[in-house]
């Protein structure tokens, strides 16, 4: 690769993304500057955008995709580089921080505000306590091997007030404007359930895409919405950039204050018009006097112009996600499969906590997974709801001429065929390849097991003739059968003590599921 600077189009400005070739060749970290520049932050944005867009499937692949404008000069154990969801942001931030001779420093230590038997999941938020950064001369493959040793998803589960300290501890993170100059490619997603997402685009009519990476190493690609849930402040949820530092000539590092950070803001916490007794739940959300729905102020705020919702095209991109979440899900049950975990024994126990753990079941099981699928169906049905709605209320919030009978119609069709033309399929016991669409997927939503110890068409939900093949005795049947409540409950219990037994589900003892599950069926709702 030669010299020449590569360049990428990026939120419509022309962004210049220096070589590889330019950076240092034999594996040791120098650093040449003493901050990144305003320069860096947007080339650190195309970065993720070009990445983000190939579709790479791992983080080595990512790194290692000709699309890379550093792939050249990578080191040959990048090709395996592993990251789960909150390693992610992690080593993309550092990966580009050596190519360019830049300063990088973490968290390397927090610790719960209060008690707390998991920091991941801690209820009132961590705060830091030790830094580390990488010192000038450190070898690539030892900075990773630190970095990753030591980060998880509780270093973003930080209350969005915490600041620098006078010890010079300090987030990584600060939680950042709403608006489309600031939530930008490389800005990160918190999910107080535990996930971490990365943006690498918004599109011109405000939709978020963003790329996350998962404990098997894959990585899949998403669109923002209700599955990444609003919660209180302490748990530090929603969008985050990386705070601007100072690296120094003795190896340390000086995190620059909130105050002196022009776009941060709470704003996505207490809204644009806070409640006088500062209630996260009671703050609303409004622009030229028109209150939205959060997710949709979010929308409105990062398009491009004054977005009004078209409800074919937004039901239609709505499913076409929802396509892509059920494809990626094949991948995850695959990994299982061909582990071999549905050919153990089922424990005689589950997880203590089956969305927060680790081992066998963080790797293999999708009960976080599939809990973000069912919201995201149960999102697309409210929508549709909401759109019904506004039409019927001829709301200039929405761009749709015709009568509310015409648009259940019209949608009618778009579901139609976009549930027809999504098409996968999975692999049964007997080795045959059965297929399904996303109407499939609907239909069977609440039946698909996250158990990796259970066949591959009891992952699938399936049933009749269709469940013949599978190879699991009476025992895992019972727990299949059992574990319906936990299938039909969209939220995600973290904090909750789940390590039920065979005969505690069966008797439905509390905290083990919900008896009916949320509505997703689009067609009954259109009739």
């Amino acid at each position: 690769m030669s010299n020449s600077l590569k360049t990428l189009k990026l939120l419509g400005v022309l962004v210049l993304l220096p070589s590889f070739a330019a950076a240092n060749p034999d594996g040791i970290w120098r650093i040449k500057k003493d901050r990144w520049s305003d320069a860096d932050e947007a080339a650190y944005s195309a970065f993720v955008q070009r990445l983000g867009e190939t579709r790479c499937n791992t983080t080595g692949r990512c790194f290692d995709a000709p699309e890379n404008p550093y792939r050249d000069r990578n080191p040959s154990f990048i090709k395996n580089a592993y990251s789960d969801c909150s390693r992610l942001p992690y080593i993309f931030r550092l990966y580009f921080a050596y190519m360019n001779d830049l300063p990088y420093s973490y968290e390397s230590k927090v610790a719960a505000r209060g008690e707390s038997r998991d920091i991941r999941y801690s209820p009132t938020g961590n705060t830091v306590v030790a830094r580390k950064s990488v010192a000038n001369g450190t070898p690539l493959k030892k900075a990773i091997s630190d970095m990753m040793n030591v980060t998880s998803s509780a270093m973003f589960r930080i209350p969005p007030e915490e600041d620098v300290r006078g010890d010079n501890l300090f987030p990584d993170f600060y939680s950042v404007a709403l608006d489309r100059r600031s939530i930008r490619p490389g800005t990160i997603i918190y999910d107080p359930n535990g996930h971490v997402a990365m943006i690498y685009k918004i599109e011109s009519d405000g939709r978020v895409r963003f790329m996350d990476a998962h404990p098997d190493n894959s990585i899949t690609r998403g669109t923002y919405g209700e599955k990444f849930a609003r919660s209180r402040p302490t748990s530090g949820a929603g969008f985050k950039n990386w705070r601007p530092v100072v690296y120094q000539t003795n190896g340390a590092v000086v995190g620059r204050s909130n105050a002196q950070i022009a776009d941060y803001s709470l704003a996505q916490f207490y809204g644009t018009e806070a409640s006088p007794d500062r209630n996260w739940k009671k703050g609303s959300f409004s622009r030229d006097g028109v209150r939205y729905d959060y997710y949709d102020y979010v929308r409105v705020v990062l398009a491009e112009g004054n977005l009004r919702f078209e409800p074919l095209q937004e039901v239609e991109n709505l499913l076409e996600a929802l396509c892509y979440d059920s494809k990626d899900r094949v991948a995850s049950v695959n990994e299982a499969i061909e582990a071999g975990i549905h050919d153990k024994s089922q424990p005689e126990r589950l997880p203590y906590n089956i969305y927060g753990t680790n081992g066998e079941w963080e790797t293999y099981s999708t009960p976080s997974r599939d809990a973000r699928l069912k919201t995201s169906f149960h999102e697309a049905y409210k929508k549709v709801e909401q759109f019904l709605k506004l039409t019927a209320e001829r709301s200039p919030l929405v761009d749709y001429s015709g009568s509310v009978d015409d648009l259940k119609r019209e949608l009618g069709q778009v579901i139609d065929n976009s549930y027809a033309s999504c098409r996968l399929s999975y692999r049964n016991s007997a080795g045959r390849d059965v297929e399904l669409n996303l109407g499939d997927i609907e239909e069977r939503l609440w039946d698909l097991s996250f158990d990796p110890y259970h066949c591959a068409e009891a992952r699938w939900g399936a049933r009749g003739s269709e469940m013949a093949s599978c190879q699991d005795g009476s025992t895992k049947r019972a727990w299949y059968q059992a574990e319906q409540r936990l299938r039909n409950q969209m939220e995600r219990t973290y904090d909750s003590r789940m390590d039920f037994s065979l005969d505690e589900l069966q008797r439905g003892v509390s905290g083990s599921g919900v008896d009916s599950p949320a509505a997703v069926d689009l067609g009954s709702l259109l009739r």
